[in-house]
């Protein structure tokens, strides 16, 4: 199922389904899971900069002059992604800048997060450059157009009486008109 082919839900659906569904056709006409991997390329990168690890007595600290880019980068692709899900026209833009980003992350972060950063947000930017929204299939001239509870222009959704006619009569071909000028000369005496 795609954006162009999502169905409508029924009257008697929960909230919970109804909620979920609403999610379901919104994530499906936007980057979502591009936008996803975006904001969590950002967790690695921002959190390795400040990290404290003990072990026992011993405190080690990851602390590193580019605290201050990594907050920056992370930052932004939290926003890119963010942008991704809410404007999706401009996901171009936002996949070059979330490639862009993780690959200057790997001098200033601690190598992109370990890595972990690096390579979500390579993924996230591939998948924000080739996402594309799908075209609405156009009907056919033949083919009645479905309403969204099913009917089509022809058949109504619901069955009810049906009023069955007489099949029409055939046209009458009208028998020509002869003039008077050109009539038969016995015939007009």
């Amino acid at each position: 199922m795609s954006s162009a082919t999502a169905n409508e839900w029924s009257a008697e659906a929960g909230t919970f389904s109804r909620v979920r569904l609403r999610f379901r056709t919104w994530r499906r006409t936007r980057p979502f899971w591009a936008g996803l991997l975006a904001v969590f390329a950002s967790f690695p990168i921002l959190y390795f900069p400040y990290a404290q690890l003990h072990l026992g007595q011993l405190t080690m600290s990851m602390s590193t002059t580019g605290g201050a880019g990594s907050l920056l980068i992370g930052g932004l692709l939290i926003t890119l992604g963010l942008t991704a899900w809410f404007q999706p026209m401009v996901r171009i833009f936002c996949g070059v800048a979330v490639t862009i980003l993780s690959l200057v992350s790997v001098p200033v972060s601690n190598l992109g997060g370990f890595g972990m950063g690096l390579i979500l947000g390579l993924i996230a930017g591939g998948l924000l450059c080739s996402w594309a929204p799908l075209k609405e299939q156009p009907v056919p001239a033949g083919e009645p157009i479905a309403n969204a509870d099913g009917a089509t222009a022809e058949y109504a959704a619901e069955p009810g009486p049906v009023a069955v006619s007489a099949p029409a009569a055939p046209p009458v071909e009208a028998d020509p008109v002869v003039s008077v000028e050109k009539a038969d000369p016995e015939e007009q005496q």
